[in-house]
């Protein structure tokens, strides 16, 4: 199987540090070109990035040479691990210049004509894309987003259970340090504290599950958003990976905490999704015990792609029932996130240049 070519913006930073060392060894994918600041380029990767994960980055990467943001990129598929200013300008332009973004930063989540995907809920969302291009004139572009790192976890817990009506929905999140790259929150803030406040998130955390839980318009030019009533409150805590979210959800017609547990439990991905290499065997896991889930004993379920939810119970302030649901931050969350929205557009055959056998890929 020939691999695709594939290029990472801001691979020096810390998720682009995560995309370097997931695609290590993917079965469709080869890191090709690392993109960077000024700062950065013309430096070798090993030369240019403080490595802040275990271990080592790959030696084939680690050689590469550092290009701008400005540069030519020759890799069909593009990861962006850019902040929000700088991802503005050169995300649309890649696309326009004929590259899939897929990208990690804020700035076109909320874009009408751009998918917010998380595969095992709404692939169907992909289908945005044609409308994506007629609208800009792209011939094989594309720019597709995935969600706040927070959302994720929410939104994963929440899809199983629209049949029942969402009507309401209050989130407090307890958010890894991770979460705010490197170097990060200072020392001195987070050690032995909690920091009730983490600028933009939980205005994110608040409007993105809408767009992740809707539905394609039958004319597939954008998305119909869920209707229901949110807040959030968003902390950060120490804790290195993974966030967890307090969930309370209201209603139309609440269920019982049994119909709620069959929900998660009986839930699969689409088949398309549960063939992609990085898709988790279970996307969702319920833990039953009182004290779960909790970062560090469940943040790495599925090769960190899964969703941990736990403390099923019923809630009076909003008639319905309250829960925890956790996952990996910088894995689900981020690189992880974008890496399975890439590999559900070459089953789906919005990568040209991807090989066929890709098609008949099936895991070991």
């Amino acid at each position: 199987m020939q691999k695709i070519d594939v290029a990472i913006l801001g691979a020096t930073g810390a998720v682009g540090q995560r995309f370097i060392a997931l695609l290590e060894n993917h079965p469709w994918f080869r890191v090709a070109e690392v993109v960077a600041s000024d700062r950065s380029a013309g430096l070798t990767y090993r030369e240019a990035a403080k490595w802040v994960l275990d271990g080592y980055p790959p030696r084939d990467v680690a050689e590469l040479t550092v290009k701008s943001l400005d540069a030519e990129l020759d890799s069909p598929i593009v990861f962006s691990a850019l902040p929000g200013e700088a991802a503005r300008e050169v995300e649309v332009r890649l696309a326009g210049e004929g590259h899939v973004v897929c990208s990690n930063a804020s700035t076109y989540r909320m874009t009408e004509d751009v998918p917010l995907l998380y595969p095992e809920i709404n692939p169907d969302h992909t289908r945005l894309i044609e409308t994506q291009r007629r609208n800009r004139g792209w011939k094989t572009g594309a720019l597709v987003t995935n969600s706040n790192c927070t959302a994720m976890p929410a939104t994963m817990a929440l899809a199983p259970l629209r049949p029942f009506g969402i009507r309401v929905l209050h989130m407090v999140s307890m958010q890894a340090v991770s979460g705010a790259g490197y170097p990060g929150v200072a020392s001195l803030d987070i050690l032995d504290n909690v920091v009730p406040y983490i600028k933009g998130e939980e205005d994110k955390l608040e409007v993105e599950p809408h767009k992740m839980l809707g539905q394609l318009a039958p004319d597939g030019s954008r998305i119909l958003p869920l209707k229901m009533v949110t807040s959030a409150a968003c902390n950060r805590v120490p804790v290195l990976d993974s966030h967890l979210v307090s969930v309370a959800v209201g209603f139309d017609s609440r269920p019982s905490l049994e119909a709620i547990d069959e929900a998660w439990n009986s839930f699969v991905a689409p088949e398309i999704v549960r063939r992609l290499p990085s898709a988790p065997e279970f996307p969702l896991v319920v833990a039953y015990e009182q004290d779960r889930p909790q970062p560090r004993r469940d943040r790495n379920a599925g090769n960190g792609m899964t969703t941990t939810v736990g403390r099923l119970r019923d809630c009076k302030t909003v008639d319905g029932v309250q829960f925890l649901s956790l996952s990996h931050n910088t894995i689900r969350g981020a690189a992880g996130g974008s890496i399975l929205n890439a590999e559900l557009l070459v089953a789906e055959g919005y990568i040209a240049s991807a090989d066929p056998a890709m098609l008949a890929y099936e895991k070991a």
